[in-house]
């Protein structure tokens, strides 16, 4: 009976090393694997900087606070219905997740509205990049019928002279200037509160060398996300938003999505024909959370977007175990919004 306890218990310790060996060697692959795509990934991505800056534009606490009053602020509205926050909530990371957004009127526009987050980054603004930055284009859906529907620059301004409390915060915030409330400096105000929007997360641990940071289906995914080439269009430190890329190289919108909708794209700003169908790349930032997707919000889930765009761009039609790895890894793009920021 002793013998045979010994035995018994010898067999469980054996058991138990053999486990923890393994256990071991599944970690030391696992952080190989980490360290090979960590590399790898480094010539393709970058960390999200701190800061987003304009020279044109400084960044001053009492700018940046004003910036954020109007941008909660409904009477940037014709009827006071609409603020920027309403097609860019940041509760829900910088969009409203409808496919395109009611204006003052009630009427939806025609292209779904793109997450605020990070934006400052872009290499320019909107789908087809009619604004240079966030300083432009935060003046753009004021004036725009279809979206604010603002009779005039005149209009906007008199409202907000007519509020004691601004008179105060566009002086603090434009010091400088003898008569500091015009729509100029409103832009200005909400391009610096929307430079403060950025959202690293913790594939930016990773690319500074976290190991730890991804689990094994993450870098999985992150692998394929590569290996299929995603990185065309996909890259930098937002993994996107950096230049126009014709959509789609292969097959018709309509047919991967339903969509009846007939958009050329940056064509509808430039006129020229060589614009047709070119729009600018998202950004990969916070991407699982800012559905719907594609240029008229055609499509709600992240899955089925990677399979199209796979098919649509690169012509390769991806295993369903690919599109859930790619699915885990862009879920690591998810940061946080800044606390201050919120309303």
């Amino acid at each position: 009976m002793k013998r045979t306890l010994i035995f018994v218990c010898a067999a469980m310790l054996l058991a138990v090393s053999a486990c923890k060996q393994r256990q071991s060697n599944q970690a030391a692959d696992l952080e190989r694997k980490a360290d090979s795509l960590m590399t790898l990934a480094n010539n393709f991505f970058k960390p999200l900087p701190a800061e987003a800056l304009n020279p044109e534009n400084p960044l001053t606490p009492e700018k940046v606070a004003m910036g954020k009053a109007l941008y909660y602020d409904n009477r940037l509205s014709l009827n006071q219905t609409q603020s920027c926050n309403t097609c860019h909530d940041l509760k829900t990371f910088g969009v409203d997740n409808l496919p395109t957004s009611p204006g003052d009127n009630g009427m939806p526009g025609t292209r779904n509205s793109p997450t605020v987050l990070n934006a400052a980054l872009h290499f320019l603004q909107f789908w087809d990049g009619r604004n240079k930055d966030v300083e432009e284009q935060a003046g753009g859906p004021v004036m725009n019928p279809a979206e604010m529907n603002m009779p005039s620059e005149a209009v906007v301004m008199d409202r907000l002279s007519a509020d004691g409390r601004y008179v105060e915060m566009f002086a603090a915030a434009f010091p400088e200037e003898k008569n500091p409330v015009t729509f100029t400096n409103m832009r200005n105000a909400i391009g610096a509160f929307e430079r403060t929007l950025l959202t690293p997360a913790r594939f930016d641990k990773f690319l500074a060398g976290d190991r730890q940071a991804l689990t094994e289906e993450e870098l999985n995914g992150l692998g394929a996300f590569i290996g299929t080439g995603c990185t065309a269009c996909h890259n930098g430190p937002l993994l996107g938003g950096n230049m126009f890329q014709k959509y789609p190289l292969f097959g018709t919108h309509k047919e991967y999505t339903g969509s009846e909708v007939d958009d050329t794209g940056r064509m509808q700003v430039t006129k020229n024909e060589t614009d047709r169908d070119l729009y600018k790349v998202p950004s990969m930032r916070n991407v699982a959370e800012t559905w719907p997707y594609l240029h008229d919000g055609s499509v709600k889930e992240l899955s089925k977007t990677i399979d199209i765009m796979a098919r649509a761009e690169l012509n390769k039609t991806l295993t369903p175990q690919q599109i859930s790895d790619i699915e885990a890894f862009l879920k690591t793009l998810t940061g946080e919004v800044p606390v201050e920021a919120l309303n």
